[in-house]
């Protein structure tokens, strides 16, 4: 299996717009985070997860151009839903099934009511919506997909397990026991870490190595991270052995 990592940043991007600080400044590029998605290769599928706002840029530096199996969706924030009119080019290869739970997908159709309408003009993303649910299983391809709750903030959203192997979390602030459960000897985890300071619906980079040492997956990649963060040359060096500053570009094989 393999990941890139397309975007690890939260909502603003990283530089921020305005901002002056020394991680929006800094000549490493690894300090440029774009809005958090990835792409993952399993063997027999190809899955986006999540696709927002800089999906376009992200995937003008990836080759080689090719099909799309699925997209799994975290939750219905712009940042993580805005991109998805920028599948088009996409639907060359046929239809995209976009994975997410009811409230979520309740909210594409007012959002982008063009996608979904029963008659759509040329040239629309063709793309159609397929409701999962935490703890219930599904298959994209022959890849085994397991959904599971995670709490950003008060609002329930989704996380991932995929091909069984690695998990995809982000915008979590907290995690009901019954999904740590299910995620039990992975080899990879991908999961958020805002920034240094609380709040209140993201967790802190400290608290993201509790949740990382309590899941205890062989590698962890941090992703979501705002300029409040740190630069990656410092915070990386100061993390535990098989914990990463994740950044945009970076893949990962496992």
């Amino acid at each position: 299996m393999r990941l890139r990592i397309l975007g690890s940043g939260t909502s603003t991007g990283v530089p921020e717009i305005g901002c002056t600080c020394p991680v929006c400044t800094s000549a490493d590029p690894r300090d440029r985070r774009l809005r958090a998605s990835s792409l993952i290769h399993t063997g027999d599928a190809v899955i986006l997860m999540d696709c927002g706002p800089d999906f376009r840029e992200q995937m003008l530096q990836v080759s080689p151009f090719e099909k799309i199996d699925g997209v799994l969706i975290s939750h219905e924030h712009y940042d993580h839903v805005g991109g998805l009119d920028d599948l088009r080019p996409f639907c060359r290869f046929g239809e995209i099934p976009i994975y997410s739970d009811v409230y979520t997908a309740d909210h594409f159709r007012v959002r982008m009511p063009y996608c979904f309408a029963e008659r759509k003009y040329p040239g629309v993303p063709r793309i159609y919506s397929v409701v999962v649910e935490a703890g219930k299983p599904f298959f994209i391809r022959q890849t085994e997909v397991v959904p599971f709750c995670v709490m950003h903030g008060r609002l329930p959203i989704l996380g991932y397990r995929i091909g069984g192997r690695m998990a995809y979390i982000t915008d979590m602030l907290t995690m009901p026991e019954e999904s740590y459960d299910l995620l039990k000897d992975l080899d990879l985890l991908i999961i958020n870490a805002l920034r240094t300071k609380p709040h209140n619906t993201h967790q802190t980079i400290q608290e993201a190595l509790q949740a990382a040492r309590r899941i205890g997956a062989r590698e962890t990649y941090f992703i979501h991270m705002s300029h409040h963060a740190g630069l990656h040359a410092e915070i990386d060096s100061q993390l535990p052995p098989h914990v990463h500053f994740a950044y945009d570009g970076m893949e990962i094989e496992f």
